[in-house]
């Protein structure tokens, strides 16, 4: 358990590791962020820095002297850079994690050995094999690589009709033949998620299942709680409880999920994983009494968990691109908090900060 000025290290210096560093901060801690990035929004807040390439072995090292413990806000950091702290200082979640998750097939194996249903799969690592996966999952289709894909990147639909569209020859040419793997075309009812917090002594948190609306497949607004039933949303958080504990995760994670229909009623499908703080759960900085950031420092830290209450119902929007330059709208907005990210160059689709509404909800007896 580190004591009060003990460092955190966290890999990556965007705005989740700006929030991190925010949240170490508040309970004492000390961080160094290392990133590549030379205007890495974490930058502006960290104490201590490391500007250098995750294949610089010499400025790894020298990170690792400076920290207690390690930790990152992005699950694309190389698993090798990863894999060279962890044999030096301890390191939160453990790099095996990101072997899985890094890779969108070996994620969905590692679900389904779990019996957690997902959308139909197979893998795609030729035009050959891309005409059998679709003789098997059928259109329409989802063509995604394997690595490196997120807000919608390295994705191409396919149906037959073209609505969705190109035909699977196109989408293999415009996603350059990179190893991949074709999903089912999931018909969901919403997209839902679940933070979920883990120790490093296996106590697991929840946060309450949270609803997504997504927009040109980037996160644009989320609502808590969820509409979806006391039975799902208890699913949901078994569903987040299972896989942490098969990782025996330590840190903060979430689980997204499709909500389908299902006879007269309604399942879960898992679509992805993401070892991280994650942006459907920024409401929880000003709509509950611990936010995920300070759940993933006290985690890796070696500290209790929170018990996180809700404040009320609770909406976030994220500010994409220009939309940041509208932000003095939201500040004389009753019950909305505003969180800018320090970013320069406002391009589109590129998240600048969010806006977290909280609707407390009324107290009995109020008229």
């Amino acid at each position: 358990m580190l004591k009060p000025g003990a460092t955190i290290g966290i890999l990556g210096g965007g705005q989740l590791g700006r929030m991190l560093a925010l949240a170490t901060a508040r309970l004492g801690l000390q961080c160094h962020v290392f990133s590549s990035e030379r205007d890495a929004c974490s930058f502006q807040v960290a104490p201590r820095a490391t500007l250098a390439e995750f294949s610089d072995r010499a400025a790894l090292e020298k990170f690792a002297r400076a920290c207690d413990v390690i930790t990152y806000e992005f699950e694309n950091v190389p698993a090798e850079a990863a894999a060279f702290l962890a044999a030096r200082k301890p390191v939160f979640p453990d790099p095996k994690v990101l072997e899985t998750t890094q890779d969108r097939l070996i994620e969905k194996d590692f679900i389904t050995k779990l019996k957690i249903a997902t959308a139909p799969y197979a893998p795609v690592h030729s035009a050959a094999q891309l005409a059998d996966a679709v003789e098997t999952i059928g259109l329409p289709a989802v063509l995604k690589t394997r690595r490196l894909g997120y807000d919608g990147k390295g994705q191409a639909k396919i149906a037959k009709d073209g609505k969705l569209g190109g035909d699977a020859a196109a989408a293999w040419r415009a996603l350059r033949q990179a190893p991949c793997i074709l999903e089912g075309f999931v018909n969901f009812e919403r997209e839902v998620s679940v933070v979920a917090a883990r120790s490093r002594d296996g106590k697991i948190a929840c946060f309450d299942v949270t609803e997504n609306e997504h927009r040109d497949h980037i996160l644009k607004l989320s609502r808590v709680p969820a509409a979806v039933s006391p039975a799902l949303a208890q699913e949901a958080r078994r569903i987040a409880q299972r896989i942490a504990e098969a990782f025996d995760y330590v840190g903060v994670l979430a689980v997204e999920m499709f909500v389908v229909r299902k006879g007269k009623g309604r399942t879960l499908l898992v679509n992805e994983i993401a070892p991280r703080v994650h942006n459907s759960g920024h409401w929880t900085i000003d709509g509950a009494s611990v936010s995920q950031f300070e759940q993933h420092i006290r985690a890796v830290a070696g500290w209790p968990l929170a018990k996180p209450i809700r404040h009320g119902r609770v909406e976030m929007v994220n500010l994409i691109g220009a939309e940041v330059n509208g932000y003095a709208r939201w500040l004389s907005v009753p019950g909305a908090s505003i969180h800018l990210y320090g970013k320069k160059d406002a391009r589109p689709g590129r998240k600048m900060g969010h806006v977290t509404r909280v609707f407390p909800a009324a107290r009995q007896g109020a008229k």
